[in-house]
């Protein structure tokens, strides 16, 4: 009983937990979007939007692209709930982004590199913040 309260975690270890289900739940909407758009609401969109759906990309970046959000949201919820396997979700997360964007890097034209940039730089944070979580026994 007594290690189990000296391990508890500080109110910034909820913070972070909170604000990373939120920003890994944002991505889930982004690829769900993506997923579930049809055609008709294609058509309704501003035409260099329209262009952008209309890429096809191959299946494994798909996957990549639903690895990476839904690995991360279970991770984040794995902090939520103390359990240390957010550490492995989060490097799941990590390396399926980072293929996911690379190949973006590689096959699109006039991209714009600040919001990929941002999503590895969360990754590498939350793997981060997940291996010191576990090293200071804040979750198990």
């Amino acid at each position: 009983m007594t290690d189990s309260l000296n391990n508890k975690p500080p109110v910034w270890f909820w913070i972070v937990a909170v604000l990373a289900l939120i920003w890994n739940g944002l991505g889930v909407l982004a690829y769900l979007g993506r997923a579930f758009m049809t055609e008709d609401m294609i058509a309704q969109l501003p035409p260099e939007q329209q262009a952008e759906f209309l890429v096809e990309h191959p299946s494994w970046y798909t996957a990549c692209f639903a690895l990476a959000v839904f690995c991360g949201a279970l991770g984040a919820l794995a902090l939520l709930i103390r359990k240390k396997w957010a550490t492995i979700l989060f490097v799941i997360s990590f390396i399926t982004a980072t293929i996911q964007h690379v190949y973006l890097f590689s096959t699109v034209e006039d991209m714009s590199l600040g919001m990929p940039i941002m999503v590895i730089v969360v990754c590498v944070f939350l793997v981060w913040f997940a291996r010191m979580a576990t090293s200071k026994g804040w979750i198990k």
